[in-house]
């Protein structure tokens, strides 16, 4: 047969996938909004809140990552039981 892809799938919006991409872009946006954090005070034990604030979204952005790769995979697990199990 072909090599060609199933250009009848199309994509489906689905809470869960919202919820993904919630979890993969609030780091940008948190990042990106730099009037938010461009100041030094609240010191935290000594570090201007410019750079524990950013260190922190390394932390919380792992989390989400992890979080969206999570629902991820149950995405896929229930579409390909509804597909019967044929699909990966």
């Amino acid at each position: 047969m072909s090599n060609q892809p199933d250009v009848s799938r199309s994509a489906v919006v689905t809470p869960l996938r919202v919820a993904i991409a919630l979890c993969l872009s609030a780091p940008f946006v948190a990042m990106l909004w730099v009037g938010s954090y461009a100041r030094t005070d609240p010191a935290f034990i000594g570090i201007p809140f410019f750079y524990w604030y950013q260190m922190l979204w390394v932390l919380i952005s792992t989390a989400l990552t992890l979080t969206a790769y999570q629902l991820w995979k149950r995405d896929q697990r229930a579409r390909t039981g509804r597909k019967g199990g044929a699909e990966r």
